[in-house]
Order: structure tokens, then C-alpha cells, then sequence
């Protein structure tokens, strides 16, 4: 099996060289076809004063994820803890969000197909988005807390939204069968990645979708050649998703669809502790992720009041964990975890004009439902939620737009065990104001401020005192940018977007004292994030990505310290050419500055990758991916990880549309 691996990484090399040789064809003869219109890796969002980044179905496949963190990696903002597994990992926006204790925070949010995920204050097993990439045609990265009132409360670093595929992604809408198959290889850990999709339209109305994917993966190593985390063992990951959709209706106004996604995670004798700093004991531990939604939209036609979206969701994170081993168990080593949580939601989106003003308000109600069961170390018990929110975009002319946002918010916690079986009520109001100025010339200059509370959780239940206090953010945002045509040569253009933000959080319970008096009670935090893409009508294309910020941490002691969770500053350079529609290349810098605040210290380092994209013109519907990550070997630690990123690692990527 490895032999055939390796052989196959080399056939990939073989196409990568091809692929180069092809492109000197290109430019001498036209071998490719006509030359398109340039276009780079990632659209720039210049036309919000929203902190947004879209990562398309193309990036989803150009990056060769291994898990979903891997897809937004290369978003300004983001930093991944131990993004290469699922196990152990998490996302960190803007210096909140996963960390070496917990999954998560709080002050991040994460959507599947509009189900809200989320393990609240799991300790040391990390975040529970254990799904594949496969499944996903598109994730929305939204930073910051202006953008997020429609998804929820308590959004201090941002929302990551993610996307399942549809049917008519394959058949293109058209009425048939559609067969997708992918087979991906990767040498550091031996992994190998099959993903078969099933995409039915018997109808222009009706659509199906059938997807399974199985992600294995073996001990990657290091630069130096040393195993990373080899007590974790080899990864054997299934996933499915099955998709359907019904429109209907004398104007096709209505639709229906439903979706089912499931990922499970199976490790024998493995660390308590994934995130690999502290010995606990070990277990076997069984990790499922569901997730159900069902939606109803209705958009009658001529009539722009109405745009109705009804959607019940529904996401089941489960975790069985036994301990093994000898000796008296710790009794939060056999504990299992469960978080369902249930949401309904109703929302509408109008169009209409007073005077010179275009409004576009957008309006909804949630009722939402968590149920988590009782565990060691871990109160049970129920979290019930309602929710209102409006928000209107009005546009003055070509030049303004002014964005209000107010969101309402009501919890009701009841503990399911003693002592922690208390009721706990609580509420907040929260919401923004964006303001966004565009100039003829392209240029635009825009604004926000937004205060946004994180009500208590279930995971306070033992301390009555958190129960009855909200976490309380509020973030200003100040930026410029850029889009426009033809601006150094003919066919060329230029966008690019800068933001500066400036965050408070206060009465702060995630952060706990260990030794007491050391916990955290406020975070003040600054940051610089820049988004930047040019292209040639030659199809040559430049992409940059940077972020810059420091923050400080007021302890419950007094002192004022660095903050734990600050990431490094970043930045990350693409460099690629298209030729015509058939093959891409590219290379990409990732660079981390020198981490040096408080005691902590993280080298800086650079790292390289290649990719390499060859659609085949004699066979139509197949993709050749190749892509070499840390292709110098570079051994380092990224800032916020608890384990060293991987060494050098070939990737090849075999696709095929039947």
C-alpha cells in the first residue's frame, strides 16, 4: 500500500512538471486555447463595510484541506490551534475563540447549513467540529461582532459559516445523473481520502444528493522527522451527506429542502488530553457530529416585501469516552458529553424605497433549545432561547449605505443535576451601525461600531454569581478599499481592503484564575487585517492576506498582562498564473512574525507551498491536483498550537464528473 502511495505522489510530480510544460506550449503556440480574463484565488468583499472573506467551491478544492479549519486558514484574523486534525484543534478569530484549554470560548460562532455548533467549555478534548471539507461547497468567514446579529449573540471574534453541496452543483441544474469521484493522497502520514458523490435531478424541480467520504490518516511527522502526537494514532474518519430539494409552485416562489450530514471520529487508548500538554490517563473515545435542517423560502413574484426563509435545524454533538488503563479512573476521564441543540427560526427580507432611500431590512425570530447532558466536571441541564433581531441596509444613491442592527435576547437555564440544578434568567439587549461611504473613483471608506453581550452558559451552573452576569464586548472598526479596472495596464485590476479594529470585553467568566486572582476579567485587543488581489489579463495573479494586532488582559489580581491568546502577526503571499481555463499554478508564502510578550515566545518562521490545478482537454470532467506543503521541511511551532505543524508534504488530488 505505501509503495502504490508513493507511486502515485510521483505520477503527481510527473503531472506538476507536465503541467510547466505545458504552459511554455501556452505562450508559444496557444496550445491551451484563447487566454481568459485574469482572475485570482479569493474574491475581495470591497463592497461591505462587513470584515467578510468567502471561500468558494474552487478554493475549497485548490487548498486540499484536511480538516475544515485548513479551508480558512488563509483568512486575516484567523488562527488555527493544531489545524491538521480535528481532534484537538480549534479556530481562533481575532485572538479569541479556541485555546489550549477549551474547544471554544464563546466568542466565536460556527454554523453548519445554519445549525449552530458549539461545545461550550470543553476541557482539554478541544472543538467539536468534527465534519469533512468534502461535504462543503462554501465557508463565509464574517470578523468581528457588526456582522453577526443575525446569527446570534455573544459574537466577539466572528462567524464562520459553512455550506453543504447541492445536487445542482454537479448537474448544473439541468435534468440526469450526475457521478463525482475524488481520491486524494497525501505522503506525510500516508493519508488517503476517498469522496463519492451521487447528484439526481429527475425533474428541474427535484434534486437529491448522496455524498460518503473516508479520511484516513497515519502519525504525520515534523520537519525533523519526528512523529507528532503519536499517542493520538492513526485517523479513520466517515462522513455522508444527503441533500434534497423541492421547488414548486406556478412561479416556482416555493421551495423546500432538507439536509443530514454525520461524521464520526473513532480513537482506541488515546490521550484524554488532545491537545497534548498535560497527562490525565487515556480512554477510547467515540466522537458523532450530526447535523438536520429543513427550510421552507417563499418569494412570491412582484413582490419585493417578501423573502421568506423558515428553517428548523437541529445539531447533535455526542462524545462516549471510556478509560483504559490501570489503576482508579479519573472521574472526568469517564465522562461522556452531549450538546443538542434544536433552533427554529423564521425570517423575512423586504425591498422598498422612501424617497431616496433604498431599504433592504431583513427581520427574524429564533427560538432555540440546548439540551447537554450531566457529566463529571461538566453541569447538564437546558438552555432555552428566544430571540428577535432587525437589521436594514439603506442605500442613498451610489454613495451611502448605513447598515442599524438591534438584536433581543432571552435565556432561561435549568440544571438537570444537584447542586447545579438551579434556574437562571437572563437577557440583553445588543446591536450596531455600519456606515460605508463609496467614491466614483472605486475607492470607499467605511465604519462600524457594535456592543454585543455572551449570556451565561450552561457550563456556570456551579457558580451563581457567573449565572447572573453577561460577558459585554463592544468593537469599533474603521477601513478603506479599493476596486477598479484597468489601473496599470489594460485588462488588469486591483481590490483591496484594510481594516482596523479595536475590541473591549469585560466581565469576562471564560478565563478561569489558576492559581486564583489570576483570571481574566477584561480583554482589550487592536488589530490591522488587509485582503489584497491583482490580476493581468495575461492571467498572472497576485493575492495578499495580513494581519497585525497586540492586546492586553486585565486579571481579577489587578495586574495588567499581554493577553494569553494573542495571535502572531501574519501574512501570507500568493503568487499564480492561469492559462486559459486548463491549468493553474501557484506558489504561497505563509509568514509568522517572532511571538516574544509576557514570557511567551514563538519563532517566526516562513513556510512555502505549491499547487498545481490541470484539467485535462481529452478528458472532459477530470481534475489533477498536485500540492507540496512546507516544501523546505521547515520544522516549527505556529503561535497558539500545542504541537509542531507538519513537515514536508506531498498532496495529489485525482477528480472525476461522470
Amino acid at each position: 500500500m505505501l509503495k502504490t502511495r508513493i507511486h502515485m505522489v510521483r505520477t503527481g510530480a510527473v503531472c506538476f512538471v507536465l503541467g510547466w510544460t505545458g504552459a511554455a506550449h501556452a505562450q508559444e503556440g496557444d496550445f491551451l486555447g484563447t487566454v481568459l480574463l485574469g482572475e485570482s484565488k479569493r474574491e475581495v468583499q470591497t463592497d461591505t463595510a462587513t470584515s467578510q472573506t468567502i471561500v468558494d467551491q474552487e478554493e475549497i478544492s485548490d487548498r486540499q484541506a484536511g480538516t475544515v479549519a485548513e479551508l480558512i486558514d488563509s483568512v486575516p484574523g484567523v488562527t488555527l490551534v493544531n489545524g491538521a486534525t480535528a481532534a484537538g484543534s480549534g479556530i481562533n478569530l481575532r485572538g479569541f475563540g479556541a485555546n489550549g484549554t477549551f474547544g471554544t470560548d464563546q466568542k466565536i460562532l460556527i454554523q453548519v447549513d445554519g445549525a449552530t455548533k458549539g461545545s461550550e467549555e470543553l476541557y482539554r478534548i478541544g472543538t467539536q467540529l468534527f465534519t469533512d471539507p468534502f461535504l462543503y461547497r462554501e465557508v463565509e468567514v464574517l470578523r468581528g461582532t457588526v456582522g453577526s446579529f443575525s446569527y446570534g449573540s455573544g459574537v466577539v471574534g466572528g462567524v464562520v459559516r459553512l455550506e453543504t453541496k447541492d445536487a445542482s452543483d454537479f448537474t448544473g441544474g439541468d435534468v440526469g445523473l450526475a457521478l463525482n469521484q475524488v481520491l486524494e493522497f497525501s505522503s506525510n502520514g500516508d493519508g488517503i481520502t476517498s469522496s463519492s458523490t451521487l447528484a439526481w435531478q429527475p425533474t428541474t424541480d427535484l434534486e437529491f444528493l448522496l455524498n460518503y467520504t473516508r479520511r484516513t490518516l497515519g502519525v504525520q511527522e515534523d520537519g525533523t522527522g519526528t512523529p507528532i502526537n503519536p499517542a493520538a494514532g492513526d485517523i479513520d474518519d466517515p462522513s455522508w451527506l444527503f441533500k434534497a430539494r423541492y421547488t414548486f409552485g406556478n412561479n416556482r416562489e416555493h421551495a423546500l429542502s432538507f439536509s443530514l450530514s454525520d461524521t464520526q471520529s473513532d480513537q482506541r487508548d488515546v490521550p484524554y488530553d488532545s491537545f497534548g500538554l498535560t497527562t490525565f490517563g487515556n480512554v477510547d473515545r467515540f466522537i458523532q457530529n450530526r447535523v438536520a435542517a429543513l427550510r421552507y423560502s417563499y418569494t412570491p413574484m412582484g413582490n419585493d416585501l417578501i423573502d421568506l426563509d423558515v428553517e428548523l435545524t437541529y445539531s447533535d454533538e455526542e462524545i462516549t469516552q471510556t478509560p483504559v488503563g490501570f489503576g482508579p479512573p479519573i472521574p472526568f476521564l469517564d465522562a461522556d458529553h452531549r450538546y443538542e441543540t434544536t433552533t427554529f427560526r423564521i425570517r423575512n427580507t423586504s425591498l422598498f424605497q422612501t424617497g431616496q432611500v433604498d431599504h433592504t431590512p431583513q427581520t427574524g425570530i429564533e427560538f432555540i433549545r440546548r439540551e447537554r447532558l450531566d457529566a463529571a466536571s461538566a453541569p447538564g441541564g437546558t438552555d432555552n432561547r428566544m430571540a428577535i433581531y432587525a437589521i436594514n441596509e439603506m442605500r442613498i444613491g451610489e454613495a451611502w449605505t448605513i447598515t442599524p442592527a438591534l438584536r433581543f435576547e432571552t435565556s432561561d437555564i435549568q440544571g438537570s443535576t444537584a447542586p447545579n440544578n438551579g434556574q437562571f434568567d437572563n437577557s440583553a439587549l445588543m446591536g450596531g451601525l455600519s456606515v460605508r461611504y463609496a467614491f466614483p473613483n472605486g475607492w470607499a471608506v467605511f465604519g462600524s461600531a457594535a456592543y454585543t453581550e455572551n449570556l451565561p452558559i450552561i457550563d456556570d451552573l456551579g457558580n451563581p454569581v457567573f449565572m447572573q452576569q453577561s460577558e459585554k464586548a463592544r468593537t469599533w472598526e474603521f477601513g478603506v478599499s479599493y476596486d477598479a479596472l484597468d489601473v496599470f495596464a489594460t485588462g488588469d485590476s486591483l481590490a483591496f481592503k484594510a481594516v482596523a479594529y479595536d475590541t473591549l470585553l469585560w466581565d469576562a467568566t471564560s478565563f478561569g484564575s489558576m492559581p486564583p486572582g489570576t483570571g481574566v476579567i477584561e480583554v482589550d485587543r487592536q488589530g490591522l487585517e488587509l485582503e489584497a488581489a491583482y490580476t493581468l489579463q495575461s492571467g498572472l495573479y497576485v493575492d495578499l492576506n495580513a494581519h497585525i494586532s497586540n492586546g492586553n488582559a486585565l486579571r481579577e489580581d489587578g495586574a495588567v498582562v499581554d493577553w494569553a491568546e494573542n495571535p502572531a502577526d501574519s501574512l501570507r503571499l500568493t503568487v499564480g498564473r492561469n492559462f486559459g481555463e486548463r491549468l493553474n499554478l501557484s506558489w504561497e508564502a505563509v509568514a509568522n512574525r517572532r511571538y516574544d510578550e509576557g514570557g511567551a515566545v514563538s519563532p517566526g518562521f516562513v513556510a512555502h507551498n505549491l499547487r498545481a490545478t490541470w484539467r485535462p482537454e481529452a478528458l472532459q470532467g477530470a481534475e489533477v491536483r498536485f500540492g507540496i506543503e512546507n516544501v523546505f521541511d521547515k520544522t516549527f511551532t505556529p503561535r497558539l498550537s500545542t504541537r509542531p505543524a507538519a513537515g514536508r508534504n506531498f498532496k495529489l488530488t485525482l477528480a472525476k464528473s461522470f
